[in-house]
C-alpha cells in the first residue's frame, strides 16, 4: 500500500541562485509552494514526487526586479501563476526524472536527490 507523505511548510524552503552579468549571483526564493510524494518502498525508489509553487511569490529581496520577474519578460505570473514538477522515476542513483512545466511550456529535467531517510519523531509520527 502506498504512503502519502506531504511537505512541512515550516522546515521547508525553494531558494534559486542566479548568475548575474557574470560578476554576482542573485539568490532568491518562492514564498508559497507545495510537494507532495506517494511511495509504496521506503527508500522511495518507485516515489511519484509533484510539486508546485506560486510564481507571484517569488522574492529576491527587490521590489523592482521581483516585479520584473513577475512580468511578461520572465514568468508571466497574471497569466501562468504556477511553476510544477510532476516526476516520471522514483529516486534512482541519487537522481529524479520529471518534467518541469514553467510559462505552460513543459521540459524534461533530472534533480538531485539526497533522501536521507525516514524517522519516527517523539510524538510517534513518521518524517
Amino acid at each position: 500500500m502506498a504512503t502519502k507523505w506531504n511537505l512541512d511548510p515550516s522546515h521547508s524552503e525553494v531558494q534559486f541562485k542566479v548568475k548575474h552579468m557574470v560578476i554576482s549571483t542573485v539568490t532568491g526564493n518562492f514564498d508559497h509552494f507545495n510537494a507532495d510524494v506517494e511511495a509504496n518502498s521506503d527508500d522511495f525508489s518507485d516515489a511519484k514526487f509533484e510539486f508546485d509553487a506560486k510564481v507571484d511569490s517569488i522574492n529576491t529581496k527587490n521590489a523592482d526586479r521581483d516585479g520584473h520577474l513577475k512580468s511578461a519578460d520572465f514568468f508571466a505570473a497574471e497569466q501562468f501563476p504556477e511553476m510544477k514538477f510532476e516526476s516520471t522515476s522514483g529516486i534512482q542513483n541519487g537522481k529524479i526524472n520529471g518534467t518541469l512545466e514553467i510559462r505552460g511550456e513543459k521540459q524534461p529535467i533530472t534533480l538531485n536527490a539526497d533522501f536521507g531517510g525516514v524517522i519516527t519523531d517523539p510524538w510517534g509520527l513518521q518524517r
